[in-house]
């Protein structure tokens, strides 16, 4: 089972904003990720953007998978 995430591995907390400048989750938010439900996460997920938008921090775009290498 996966978990909903907007993790997009460039973890590093804006000392002004306190929120992550990869996915703009706060540490308290990061440390109790696991444990919120499928509808808690969502609901934290749908406020991301907004936040670091008022923060003034650039989204950083997801790392885009390699496509399988063809045979």
């Amino acid at each position: 089972m996966s978990i909903e995430t907007p993790c997009i591995a460039v973890c590093f907390i804006d000392p002004t904003s306190k929120l992550c400048l990869g996915c703009g989750r706060t540490l308290p938010e990061i440390a109790r990720w696991p444990r919120m439900t499928s509808a808690e996460r969502l609901e934290t997920m749908a406020q991301l953007g907004d936040r670091m938008d008022a923060a003034g921090i650039e989204r950083i775009p997801p790392k885009l998978k390699a496509p399988p290498p063809t045979v």
